[in-house]
């Protein structure tokens, strides 16, 4: 059954009431296999993991498999929409627009359930987007290889564009990121006596300035990165020297290489500061599943090339972005492509105002399925 403008509009209400952090999504999937059981069921096969649902779409003389990704967690944000469907659960909030790709997700798996495609279509609805790298977990785990697709692609709303457009660009889209964590460790002491402590002040402060020549200088000018770190604690009151202090940051960059030439720069510096204050250092870099999302160009041509061309689908070209998303690992390992979906919002994403246009909905869900329904004839 093709879900209907108002059965769309319900679904994506509903979910934005019940958002749940990574790994914690029971009763997100709980909903959402209610509304997957709905469908025709003659030609789908469901199956979970945790708190992942995987549905697969049998093809009439299927020999390839395309995939379809959507998230479905949220993040620990206090909504202030102001929404008649706000969020019900305390300091929990759809900020980045995943209760939206959820219903966009739902949609096409509605119709392609009607409608049996000659391939097979897979759908992942994945968790821990967020926090916990959800696509490497399940990647890792081999959950996926009884149905591994040949292909696969997914969305991000986008507040700045359109309602509704499609904003895709050949090569990087998102950025690949790796969080920072780091611990200096010297010997606290009285401030009059400097001699006879070790201060990790002085040691963190010079290790956070040191980080800021990676990108200019080691950097290509035309290549792109960033080193940002956002929380420096040490020390307790102002006449004590700190025998601790604790760095934690995030490294961005377009392509994985040069994300790993970051890396192992910070690695460097760290123990450089290590040697030259006398202290010891514990440095975690920790990256996950969060690869730059470089799109395929076969599949990312394909789907440029009938978005330009499909009546009615306002396409876009869009510049790179260096927010993060998990899906960056899993085209990693099958070719895909990930794309922008427009939501005409003055606000941000991850902010607790972002309030979706829901006309983005009907639209995204009627671009794609006519992308899958050719791409389901041509491809070989």
């Amino acid at each position: 059954m093709t879900l209907t403008t108002k059965a769309l509009t319900k679904i994506y209400e509903d979910l934005h009431q019940i958002p749940e952090l990574g790994l914690q999504e029971h009763e997100t999937q709980a909903y959402l296999l209610n509304v997957i059981k709905r469908l025709p069921q003659t030609n789908l096969k469901i199956k979970t993991v945790e708190t992942a649902t995987l549905v697969l779409v049998a093809g009439s003389v299927a020999k390839k498999t395309i995939g379809w990704r959507t998230d479905i967690d949220a993040l620990p944000v206090t909504e202030k929409t102001g929404l008649p469907f706000a969020s019900k659960h305390p300091g929990m909030m759809h900020a980045c627009g995943h209760d939206l790709h959820m219903t966009v997700a739902l949609g096409l798996l509605a119709y392609f359930a009607e409608h049996q495609p000659k391939n097979n279509l897979f759908f992942l609805f994945q968790p821990a987007e967020e926090n916990a790298s959800g696509g490497k977990r399940l990647y890792d785990s081999g959950a996926l290889d009884d149905w591994l697709p040949d292909e696969i692609y997914g969305l991000h709303i986008n507040p700045q564009l359109p309602a509704g457009a499609i904003g895709c660009r050949q090569g990087t889209l998102f950025a690949g990121t790796c969080e920072i964590h780091a611990r200096f460790h010297g010997k606290s002491g009285h401030a009059a006596y400097p001699h006879l402590a070790n201060d990790m002040v002085v040691a963190g402060a010079y290790f956070v300035s040191q980080l800021q020549t990676i990108v200019s200088r080691n950097v290509n000018p035309i290549e792109a990165g960033v080193v940002t770190l956002g929380q420096f604690h040490a020390g307790t009151i102002g006449n004590v020297i700190s025998g601790e202090a604790k760095i934690d940051g995030t490294i961005r960059a377009l392509t994985q290489k040069m994300n790993r030439h970051i890396q192992r720069r910070v690695q460097t510096i760290a123990e450089g500061v290590a040697l030259a204050f006398n202290c010891e250092v514990e440095l975690k870099l920790n990256q996950g599943g969060y690869y730059p999302v470089e799109n395929n160009p076969v599949t990312t041509k394909a789907l440029i090339d009938f978005m330009q061309q499909e009546p009615g689908v306002n396409f876009i070209e869009t510049e790179p972005a260096m927010t993060g998303e998990d899906f960056g690992y899993l085209i990693s390992k099958i070719n895909g492509t990930m794309f922008w979906l427009g939501v005409d919002q003055p606000y941000q994403l991850h902010s607790e105002k972002l309030a979706p246009n829901e006309a983005a909905i009907e639209k995204g869900v009627a671009a794609i399925t006519a992308y899958f329904k050719q791409r389901d004839q041509t491809l070989a």
